[in-house]
């Protein structure tokens, strides 16, 4: 578990890491801009592991109904910040 003080870049680190080594996805799909489902090919068995994740690396649980809001990299970047502030 991490503190309370990561900043944004950390977060996007260490999402990118997980997405690039538990998900085998290309790191140089992944952008701010870059789509969860249609840029980076997460489907929705992949989102229960995401889930999974990012208990385990943030400290908090998610819902798979949060996950359906977020729509890029960057949205899902932040939504972690904000959960962590």
């Amino acid at each position: 578990m991490i503190s309370n003080d990561m900043d944004i870049n950390e977060i996007k680190d260490k999402i990118k890491g997980f997405l690039v080594d538990e998900m085998e996805i290309d790191p140089g799909k992944i952008a701010p801009e870059a789509r969860l489902k249609e840029d980076l090919g997460i489907d929705s068995l992949e989102v229960v592991d995401i889930i999974v994740l990012v208990e385990q690396e943030f400290g908090f649980k998610m819902k798979p109904e949060d996950f359906k809001e977020l729509k890029t990299f960057d949205q899902f970047c932040q939504f972690i910040a904000l959960k962590l502030a």
